[in-house]
This record gives C-alpha cells, structure tokens and sequence, in this order.
C-alpha cells in the first residue's frame, strides 16, 4: 500500500524540529531540501558537520527519504544561470548516497527569467526544447555516474507543459535515468472538471510505466494551489487510477501549510481506504 509522505520544507524550524513535525504527523517518508538543513535548495557546497548534522537528525527521527529536490530554470534565457544550477546539481547528487535516496525531482524549466514556475510563450519553441535536451544530457551524465534516477514533471507553466511532451521527451532520450514525477494538480490550472479529468486519466495512461513518486496537492476553481482534498481535482479517480496501473511507489504532499497537514493527511488516508 502506498505510504504518505511530505516536503519536508512545508515544516519550518531547525532540521531535528522539521522531522519530528513529520513523525507527529503520521508520515513516513519525505522529500528532501537543503533548505531545511540551512543551507539554499541548491547549495554550492555541503560541507562535512552539515553532512553529519543532517545524518544525526534522520537517526533520531528515522524517515525514508523520497527524494531529493533538485529544481533549478534547465532553460533559464541566460546559459550562465543553467551552468550554475547544473554545478549545484552535482554537488547534490554527489550527497544522495549517504542521504540513501536515488531520486532527484527536477523541473524542466522556463523562459521566463525571473520564476522558474510561471509560463512564457517562448517555452513553446523549437529553440526551448533544444535547450532542455542540452540541460538534460548534462544532468543525465550526473545522474548515471551516481547511480541515480531523475524525476521530471510535465506542468502547465514549463516547456514541458503537457504529458504529450512528456512522453515524447522520454522517447528521445529514452534513458532508464529519466521518470516522472506525476502531479496531476499541474495538469490544469482552472479548467473545467472533464477536462481536468480527461488530463489526469489520459496522464496516467500515458505515462503510468514511468511515474517513480507521485503528489498531492489540489487547485481551487481559481487556479490557486490549496491542500489535498480543498480543491477539485477528483482524488478517487487518481488514487483508483495510480491502483489501475499497478503504481509502485508513494503519495508526496505539498503545497500546503502546517496547520493543514492534520486534515489533509486523513483526507488522504479515507481515500486510499475507499480504493
């Protein structure tokens, strides 16, 4: 049966304080963020006492770590930027050993220079796919020296904005290193309810074979990203669907406060018993 787990930046507080929010929440497992350790989420250097303050924390509060968040612009407008967030990625990846996790989540990035989560109508072309696959090769390489699996998203506001792209990108690359992160709550936006169903059982048939760690989180009839169960995407028909395709793997939370957590994780728990 899948296991809950959580961002654990979604906590805030010294890393012991944001793993024992985690443990009294009732979750087992967490995605994992540099920032909760101090540091930026993509740091230019772990050095070793932050490497054993991390590993002192995870021994008192024992949590399987998920994955590792690794997000950075892969299509940033300005080659500078994505040289960066690549040398930041291999200083991540170079720790996911000790860490005892082989995923890292990307996102496939933006045109738009200032949020690596906003749209921009030039994500739509040739020249931002090209970018991607330059980015991705390199990120590849890192990954296949560590022994590590990367996890990408098809969200609205990226260059790979739908799972069409999604699944064409994998064709092409076509490399075992290469999943998704399955976030059906990035599929829309405000959407009327067919469409935002049609999107989600079409994204699990597309891509069902490939999803390594799935989220949850919800959007309003606004658009705006709220807690799982206080929005509309239709979560008997995700979690029946992730059943249907013999998912393996487990059930992230974000894109919620603190104080929501508590509701969302029985939410979620109803749901799963009623699959």
């Amino acid at each position: 049966m899948m296991e809950l787990g959580i961002f654990a930046k979604t906590f805030t507080g010294p890393l012991p304080t944001v793993l024992e929010s985690v443990r009294e929440a009732g979750l087992q497992r967490v995605q994992f963020n540099f920032a909760c350790a101090g540091l930026p989420s993509m740091p230019e250097v772990v050095d070793e006492p932050t490497q054993t303050m991390i590993q002192a924390a995870f021994s008192q509060y024992p949590l399987a770590i998920e994955a590792v968040s690794g997000t950075f612009n892969m299509i940033h407008p300005d080659p500078a930027e994505r040289l960066t967030g690549l040398r930041r990625l291999g200083v991540i990846t170079e720790q996911c050993r000790w860490l005892g996790t082989s995923l890292v989540t990307l996102c496939t990035g933006t045109r738009n220079p200032n949020d690596m989560w906003k749209a921009h109508p030039a994500n739509n072309l040739p020249d931002a796919w090209n970018d991607l696959r330059q980015t991705l090769d390199r990120a590849l390489e890192l990954a296949e020296q560590h022994e590590l699996i990367l996890g990408i998203e098809p969200e609205t506001g990226n260059v790979v904005n739908t799972v069409e792209k999604a699944a064409l990108l994998l064709r092409q690359v076509n490399s075992p290193r290469l999943r998704i992160s399955f976030d059906p709550a990035n599929l829309f936006e405000h959407e009327p309810l067919p469409i935002v169903t049609e999107r989600l059982t079409h994204g699990l048939d597309l891509l069902g074979e490939f999803i390594v760690t799935a989220h949850a989180k919800d959007r309003d009839a606004q658009g705006q990203i709220v807690a799982a169960g206080r929005g509309v995407l239709p979560y008997a028909t995700y979690l029946r669907g992730l059943k249907e395709i013999d998912y393996p793997g487990n059930l992230i939370l974000h894109g919620l406060n603190p104080q929501e957590v508590g509701s969302s994780v029985q939410f979620l728990r109803q749901q799963l018993a009623a699959i």
